[in-house]
């Protein structure tokens, strides 16, 4: 076994990156105070192949040398855009026709193992600030309350690593 190159991974260029067929997820950041996960959100959105990342409220935005150092070049690559107000977002992009998907630990939710997207559906993932979570409002309006399943004593995880469990789990059901 050995590690394969940089060349060998057969990673798509900005410019394919684009034109590339998205999945039909979008994430949306509600006031995440951390640069470093605003970073890891284009990442892991590129790696996902997402539509789109919308980041919202206080949520930092691009050019910011802390969001370029997390993101590695992602910030190019990953369609975004800052929507000032999380639940005018929602509201909108629920009337757009995605199904919201507060990604929360709420009464109701569905654990991750068990959620089954719909085929042809499109989803808007939230993840919410990193002390106070998803705000309650959209949590009220959201479709799904989708939860991490945790067993330790914290049951938190920083944005960026649930980002990464949800997106993967979301997209293998999607399109593999």
């Amino acid at each position: 076994m050995r590690k394969l190159k940089n060349e060998e991974l057969g990673r798509l260029s900005v410019e394919e990156f684009k034109e590339a067929e998205k999945a039909p997820i979008v994430i949306v950041l509600d006031n995440v105070r951390s640069l470093n996960n605003v970073g890891s959100a284009f990442r892991t959105g590129d790696a996902f192949l997402i539509e789109k990342l919308y980041l919202c409220g206080i949520t930092g935005r691009p050019p910011h040398r802390d969001i370029q150092k997390t993101a590695l070049g992602a910030q190019d690559s990953v369609t975004w855009e800052h929507a000032p107000d999380s639940i005018a977002l929602a509201e909108r992009l629920k009337e757009e026709g995605y199904t919201i998907v507060a990604v929360e630990q709420a009464e109701n939710s569905v654990k991750l193992d068990r959620f089954e997207p719909e085929p042809g559906k499109k989803y808007a993932l939230v993840f919410g600030n990193e002390v106070f979570g998803v705000d309650e409002k959209i949590v009220d309006t959201a479709d799904i309350a989708l939860e991490i399943p945790q067993f330790g004593s914290k049951h938190s995880l920083n944005i960026s690593v649930s980002m990464g469990i949800v997106l993967w789990e979301v997209f293998k059901k999607i399109r593999l």
